[in-house]
């Protein structure tokens, strides 16, 4: 149904697109049907909209890669050139423009029952906060104070990456034909797994080094982006240490970022970035008891804890 759901875009793209949607892993899709799953059961075929759905967020969560590669001038994607290294700045604003519009028009399609009308009200809404995400990291000031980074921090990925985790799993609910408060918890289960998936992303940049992906140990410092492990470093060394000052825009030395790096993963700042992550996937895993208890309730489980134990 993806080749289907692409195929108006079709002279438009190239195969840096195609091959986009062909590595993703499909976290938040798989997490869509399998909270339909949970309601559904196990035996009738699924609605055929809860999987147009599906594709429809796979395309809208390609639309926020496709952007945030623009925003942070990324080369690489998935082990490849981004698209706008390959095609230029404006027209991947356009193609990435045009994903957000088609997966919209995949929602819109998606709609049979006067209940599912409030699906398209929450997905402009999740659109419109992943921009306010967006916007909110870029006007972020370092100089800050680091109660108010944290503040802001926790407020950004609840708006940039949590909501379509929420959205995910509160549509998948909602299509298969689950009552209101199985979609609010299904939503909450969602956006925790997303601030988890979130914070643990900014751990690894500490701890992995992926060259095949482009990046490298401490990415996050080296472009002076607030992460959780970095705002805990900043309140835990003081303003006078290299790593604040690297924030707060100092010029440095290959091995004064490499020192900075090392400080950082040395703090209990960053045990305890891990602990919070921690906390959001049992959160999440709390919010399902309600549910069933079946295959794709563990399954979903299964996603929360793999989420905190990937790399760990």
């Amino acid at each position: 149904m993806l080749t289907e759901a692409l195929a108006p875009q079709k002279p438009y793209l190239t195969e840096i697109e195609y091959e986009l949607y062909r590595r993703g892993k499909k976290v938040r899709p798989i997490m869509m049907l399998l909270c339909a799953r949970m309601i559904h059961g196990p035996f009738a075929p699924l609605p055929k909209k809860v999987i147009q759905g599906a594709v429809s967020l796979e395309m809208l969560h390609v639309a926020t890669l496709i952007h945030d590669d623009i925003v942070d001038h990324a080369l690489l994607r998935r082990g490849m050139r981004s698209v706008n290294a390959a095609r230029g700045t404006e027209t991947a604003v356009i193609v990435g423009d045009m994903q957000f519009v088609q997966a919209i028009r995949g929602f819109v399609d998606a709609i049979d029952t006067q209940q599912d009308m409030g699906l398209v009200k929450l997905v402009l809404d999740t659109s419109f906060k992943i921009c306010c995400g967006e916007l909110d990291e870029l006007q972020t000031d370092p100089a800050w104070d680091t109660e108010t980074l944290l503040a802001r921090y926790m407020e950004t990925i609840e708006r940039k990456t949590a909501v379509l985790f929420g959205l995910a799993c509160e549509s998948g609910i909602s299509l298969a034909g689950g009552r209101t408060g199985d979609t609010r918890r299904g939503g909450f289960y969602g956006r925790r797994v997303g601030r988890a998936f979130q914070m643990m992303d900014d751990l690894l940049d500490f701890v992995e080094s992926d060259a095949s992906a482009g990046k490298t140990k401490g990415t996050d410092l080296a472009q002076r982006r607030l992460s959780l492990p970095v705002i805990y470093a900043m309140a835990e060394l003081g303003e006078d240490h290299a790593v604040t000052r690297i924030m707060r825009g100092a010029s440095y030395t290959v091995e004064e970022l490499g020192e900075g790096v090392d400080a950082v993963m040395r703090t209990a700042g960053f045990a305890r970035a891990y602990v919070d992550a921690r906390n959001q996937a049992l959160e999440a895993v709390e919010h399902l008891r309600p549910f069933p208890h079946n295959r794709y309730r563990s399954a979903l489980e299964e996603i929360a804890l793999h989420v905190v134990n990937r790399g760990f």
